[in-house]
């Protein structure tokens, strides 16, 4: 399956962080991640890009998903894959 490009904004200690990177893992997503511990700029071009402050904030292509919760309901109403689908 092509897979549009998942773009990851995120902390290391961060348990949502984790849980999204759990469930793309299940998935066989591959992802680009933007940690916010090594590169604390970046939380600027985050928070343009998304209007929010917190992490995860996850990109599939040029769709917002949001964080986890929002990637978690995507997949319980069977969207996730068709949204990764090129």
């Amino acid at each position: 399956m092509n897979q549009k490009p998942v773009v990851m904004y995120s902390r290391a200690a961060c348990p949502f962080c984790l849980a999204a990177r759990n469930l793309l893992r299940s998935k066989n997503v591959v992802w680009t991640e933007v940690s916010l511990d090594a590169e604390p700029d970046k939380r600027a071009e985050m928070m343009s890009r998304t209007g929010r402050h917190t992490v995860p904030q996850i990109f599939i292509g040029d769709t917002h998903v949001g964080g986890f919760d929002d990637l978690d309901a995507l997949d319980q109403a069977d969207e996730l894959d068709r949204l990764l689908s090129a």
